[in-house]
């Protein structure tokens, strides 16, 4: 571990602490505060909450995208909207090192459906990880109420896997309390949710969720594959 990435992570240890309590612009004005320019807001295009809350305190994030070459147009449609409604905004768009064509033809088609894992790692996590490279920071919507696998994520951590400071600014938000900030100001928000689709993700790997259902449910159905390998 090099002298810096001790720094960081002593830095993150102490921050995890200070503000294990800390409110979503509390979070994000530390982040600013002690990063600068030097970290990235990650999105999924399923809504802007994350990025609305960040662009109050630095207009002018960077946000990442990871474009696995699988999305819904919908969700193409509402990163294309976010450009549009946070002006100073920078989406930075990870992409794998193939495209969907070369993949295909070095591992077969549908990988998603034969290896989800692999291609999962190849689409998200690989990309991730060289992007937030450039970065000592980033900032993730992962709420503890989103999957029991995320039921004691802290607001701020030392990401190990990719190593830098990791931030969740509403890790501790109900459903309730993120559908009213949805609703109080009017945030953009993916329009499959409103046809059922509760977690959107690729869309070979994305399904309606059942009435009542646990949201995650619709991602990769009918396997045991609960999360993507981005955060665990």
């Amino acid at each position: 571990m090099t002298a810096v990435t001790e720094d960081l992570k002593a830095l993150a240890d102490k921050a995890s602490e200070e503000l294990a309590e800390a409110s979503a612009r509390e979070a994000l004005e530390w982040t600013v505060g002690t990063f600068g320019d030097d970290f990235i807001v990650a999105s999924n295009m399923q809504d802007a909450v994350l990025i609305d809350l960040a662009t109050q305190v630095k207009s002018d994030v960077d946000v990442l995208f990871l474009e696995t070459g699988y999305h819904f147009a919908e969700t193409i449609g509402t990163r294309d909207a976010v450009a549009t409604v946070y002006p100073d905004v920078r989406i930075v768009n990870a992409q794998a090192e193939q495209s969907v064509a070369q993949q295909d033809a070095e591992y077969g088609p549908k990988l998603h459906d034969r290896d989800p894992s692999l291609c999962c790692n190849l689409r998200k996590v690989v990309p991730l990880r060289k992007t937030l490279g450039n970065y000592s920071a980033w900032v993730t919507g992962v709420r503890r109420v989103d999957a029991p696998t995320r039921a004691n994520t802290p607001i701020v951590t030392w990401d190990e896997r990719n190593g830098l400071v990791k931030i969740n600014p509403i890790a501790a938000w109900t459903d309730d309390e993120f559908r009213a900030y949805i609703t109080e100001h009017g945030i953009l928000e993916n329009p499959l949710v409103s046809v059922g689709y509760l977690s959107i993700g690729c869309a070979p790997c994305t399904a309606k969720v059942a009435p009542g259902a646990d949201p995650r449910s619709g991602r990769w159905a009918g396997q045991a594959k609960t999360e993507c390998g981005l955060h665990g």
